[in-house]
């Protein structure tokens, strides 16, 4: 397993404000080691701006850093990679865009048969969720814990997402999950330094 694919994977609140994304982002990074940019605005400027302030936060930190759907983005501020889902584009055309060297995630919802396909097709990791309920996704399909023993044959590293937070992260990377992806878990947290800092405890607790 990439050692890098593993522990707290951080991903972005939507925001077109710059300045809270960005403190957001600073609290988190010292106790994340991957971030995920998301932002499904259609303001390219602004998408564009953003990441490259992220990019170089997660260089100066050592953290990964992923960004959400967009390959060209990813390649324009030079990302560790990109994260597609079922709409974004083929893992193929990533993989030729962005090179060998890149990251690419696939989500695969709560599809084991899916998940196969992506690592097939090259993925470097596969996200299964939501394993709890989501207040970010709501109507998001539930993926049972189950799927991560069964998913290890894969021989992928496997991302939980959905609803995931101190009280449940600990199951959920004792089911088999190698890194845990929260959005409000730590930027919809009081204290994103502090809630951060707690989840990366759990997953160190856990071996990840």
């Amino acid at each position: 397993m990439p050692a890098r694919l593993k522990g707290l994977y951080a991903i972005t609140p939507d925001t077109e404000d710059s300045a809270r994304l960005l403190s957001l982002a600073q609290a988190a990074a010292p106790h994340i080691d991957i971030l995920q940019y998301r932002n499904k605005s259609p303001n390219a400027a602004l998408r564009l701006e953003q990441a490259r302030a992220l990019a170089e936060l997660c260089r100066r930190y050592g953290v990964v850093f992923i960004v959400n759907d967009d390959v060209e983005l990813a390649a324009s501020v030079g990302a560790d990679g990109v994260h597609l889902g079922r709409d974004d584009g083929a893992l193929s055309a990533a993989r030729r865009r962005l090179g060998a060297g890149a990251l690419i995630g696939a989500s695969c919802y709560d599809s084991l048969e899916r998940a196969r396909r992506a690592v097939a097709a090259g993925a470097s990791y596969v996200a299964f969720g939501a394993v709890f309920p989501s207040g970010t996704k709501p109507d998001a399909a539930r993926a049972e814990l189950s799927l991560f023993a069964a998913a290890r044959i894969l021989g992928a590293p496997l991302v939980a997402i959905g609803g995931i937070d101190a009280g449940n992260a600990g199951q959920t990377l004792a089911a088999g999950a190698d890194a845990i992806a929260v959005i409000g878990g730590v930027f919809g947290a009081a204290d994103p330094a502090a809630a951060a800092q707690e989840l990366a405890e759990i997953c160190r607790r856990n071996g990840r």
